[in-house]
Order: C-alpha cells, then sequence, then structure tokens
C-alpha cells in the first residue's frame, strides 16, 4: 500500500520507471545475494537397485538337510515340497504360502524343520522385496531366539538389517548390523561400503580405502553439476542456469516467461496502471523464485542420475547389493 501511494503521488513517465526499477532491485538484490552466497550441502538421493539373474538365485545352495523319507510321505512334508518346487521356479508368492500350509501341519516336537520354514517364508518374502512382510514374520516367529549357530544366521542378518532399513527403522538396523560385526566382520564391511554407496553418503566413501571407490568419487566430482551455481544464474538470468544444466527448452521458456511478465509489468506501470503493475509484478516475482528452485531440483536431480549410473556397476561388479551378499537359497 505504501508503494502504491509513493507511485500515486509522483508523476507519470520516468520518475514511475524509476520507482519500478527501485522496486525490482529492491527484492531481486536480496534474493540473489541470498543464492550466491548461502552455504549449502549438495544432497542428492538417489534410487539404486539391484538387478538379479534368476540364474543366480536357483544355483543358491540350501543351508537345510534334504526331508527324509519319512517326513516327504507326512502331509506337512508333501506340502513342504510343494512350496520348495514354487520356490525354484521363483514364483514366491504360491513358495510363500506353500511353506505357510506346511508350517501350520508340521508336528511342534519338529522345532528345526518349524525353524526351516520360518526361515524359507521370510527368505520368500525378501526376495520378492515385501520389506514389511520380512520384518512382521521375523519378529512374530521363533527366528528371534537364533544365535550365531544357526545354519543361515549371517543370511538372516543380512536381510533384516536391509528390510529394516527399508522398513525406515534405523535403529533395529543398527542393531543387526553390530551383531555382524561381532560375528561377520567382512560381511558387516561390505553392508556399511552397499549403504554409503545406494544412499551418496560422501563421508562415509571419501574415508573408503577402496581404489574403486575414490576412482568413482573422482569420476562422479567431474561430471555432476553444483546446485548453488544453478540457482545463482536462474537469480541473474532467468533461464541460464536450466541452459548450464543443457535443458534448452526449460532455459528458453523460463527466460520468455521472466521477460514477458517484466515488460507487462514495466508497461503498467509506465502508463500509470499501478493496481495491474503490482499484481503483474507479484506473479512475476512467483515465475522468479520459482525458477530458482526449480534450478535447484534440476541440478540435484541431474546429480541423482549421475550417481546412480556411475554407483550401480561398481556395486554388481564387487557385489555389493545385499542380495548378492547371500550364501544360501531355497
Amino acid at each position: 500500500m505504501q508503494l502504491e501511494n509513493k507511485l500515486q503521488s509522483c508523476k507519470p513517465g520516468a520518475t514511475r520507471d524509476k520507482l519500478f526499477s527501485m522496486m525490482w532491485m529492491r527484492w531481486l538484490f536480496p534474493l540473489v545475494f541470498l543464492v550466491g552466497c548461502q552455504k549449502r550441502v549438495e544432497k542428492i538421493e538417489p534410487q539404486i537397485h539391484a538387478v538379479v539373474q534368476e540364474g543366480y538365485l536357483r544355483q543358491l545352495p540350501s543351508p537345510f538337510a534334504p526331508l527324509t523319507e519319512a517326513e516327504m510321505s507326512a502331509a506337512w512334508g508333501k506340502e513342504y515340497q510343494i512350496a520348495l518346487g514354487f520356490a525354484h521356479e521363483l514364483d514366491l508368492y504360491q513358495a510363500m504360502t506353500g511353506f505357510k500350509r506346511a508350517f501350520f501341519l508340521a508336528p511342534a516336537d519338529a522345532v528345526e524343520r518349524r525353524l526351516e520354514l520360518q526361515y524359507n517364508i521370510l527368505l520368500s518374502y525378501y526376495l520378492g522385496k515385501r520389506y514389511a512382510d520380512v520384518v512382521y514374520t521375523y519378529e512374530k516367529s521363533e527366528l528371534r531366539s537364533l544365535g550365531a549357530s544357526f545354519l543361515a544366521a549371517e543370511d538372516l542378518l543380512v536381510m533384516l538389517y536391509e528390510s529394516y532399513l527399508q522398513a525406515g527403522e534405523g535403529a533395529k538396523a543398527a542393531q543387526m548390523l553390530e551383531h555382524l560385526k561381532t560375528h561377520f566382520p567382512k560381511t558387516q564391511e561390505k553392508l556399511v561400503l552397499s549403504t554409503a554407496l545406494k544412499q551418496a553418503d560422501f563421508a562415509t566413501l571419501e574415508r573408503s580405502s577402496d581404489p574403486a571407490v575414490q576412482d568413482l568419487l573422482t569420476q562422479y566430482d567431474g561430471e555432476k553439476k553444483s546446485v548453488k551455481q544453478a540457482q545463482t544464474l536462474n537469480a541473474l538470468l532467468p533461464g541460464a542456469g536450466y541452459a548450464y544444466l543443457g535443458q534448452k527448452q526449460s532455459a528458453v521458456t523460463a527466460f520468455f516467461l521472466n521477460g514477458l511478465f517484466i515488460a507487462a509489468a514495466y508497461h503498467f506501470f509506465h502508463k500509470g496502471h499501478l493496481a495491474a503493475g503490482i499484481v503483474t509484478s507479484g506473479f512475476e516475482m512467483g515465475w522468479y523464485i520459482g525458477g530458482v528452485n526449480g534450478a535447484k531440483e534440476a541440478a540435484t536431480l541431474y546429480n541423482e542420475r549421475i550417481w546412480e549410473r556411475q554407483a550401480t556397476p561398481l556395486m554388481n561388479r564387487q557385489g555389493l547389493f545385499p542380495v548378492f551378499l547371500l550364501h544360501y537359497g531355497f
């Protein structure tokens, strides 16, 4: 309101043009200064997933002894054999259902077989990436009482670590990692590195002594784009930040839209249409600030795709995905 009163009290022409310029400088300089001088941690959240060949899973041996003839002839043993057939075909839903049926039919005194069936149910959920079900199955099962002497204890801890992470239960994931550190330290080290690569945890990765990891960081630093620079460029010249990222169409669109609104606002002020000038300037500031934030998001997304493209092959080569750390299958 104060600005509008000032403009109304001025003579048309050059004075209004001057006040229009002063108003824009009053808004733009603090914003450009804030973008250019603010310290930022350029955090990225890449999406890195393992691609597992069916042949790899099928060749993993079972940690458990084969069923005896007496067990195979029992009702629960027959269900177990059917479930194993589905599991070897990687029909995980049918396998999980079969394992559950066998568990319900298994006698209470078949303690080892019941643990085996619960483990296979959990493994079916894990390979199907149903991490919440892995957590629920484990916490409601007799597997919680098992120690490091269990044949598949290492695999169980690996599956639980990833499942708790995926379920957002970081404290419990850390507990699994501590158990691994105590009983299976090499696997624990691989999981720490795996998680750092998947989460782009640069502070952890910089402490790694693995030459391949250091080469990865060097390569990434050479190809990534600066989020701060993209924002600053878009603040100085709308569209320039997008051009820096190679997004030519977005750059042209941002430049012309901002230019159109600025020209319209100037026209309204110059002609004495103060209300229209103020409204148009408000719309332009929305486009302008949105463009600065958009450059930040675009740069972050660009860096995430770069990291995914570079880190995934390394994780595959070194077998760092948790599923590749499993020693046993069905």
